[in-house]
């Protein structure tokens, strides 16, 4: 299993600052590659950019909690429970005789069932 962690690309967890517009104020915010890429997938689903998405998140945290603590890893939290929210749904879509997939990296899919054809 820690093969799967130890082969990763190391550009994805290189960490990269990106200035943010939040209330008005510019906030430089340091997140891993993967974080981002996840962010931008997340906004594109609520057709909106990275930054308002961020916006959104950072106006909403302090409406729920009254402050904002350590925004970034609460960033890096959300990306984990949108994934993990997203593996659940797809697990929920799958038919009840298809066995789960546990593939790892440049592993091929299972192979279909071949049913014999006579005639």
């Amino acid at each position: 299993m820690c093969e799967f962690f130890v082969k990763a690309d190391p550009i994805q967890y290189e960490q990269r600052t990106r200035t943010v517009r939040i209330r008005n104020v510019l906030t430089s915010i340091r997140l891993e590659n993967m974080v981002w890429d996840i962010l931008a997938e997340m906004a594109v689903e609520e057709g909106g950019t990275t930054n308002a998405l961020i916006a959104s998140f950072h106006d909403e945290i302090l409406a729920h909690r009254g402050e904002v603590p350590n925004f970034a890893s609460f960033l890096r939290v959300t990306c984990m429970r949108y994934l993990h929210r997203k593996l659940i749904q797809a697990e929920k879509s799958r038919p009840r005789d298809e066995p789960a997939a546990r593939l790892g990296p440049g592993a091929a899919p299972p192979a279909p069932k071949l049913v014999a054809r006579t005639g």
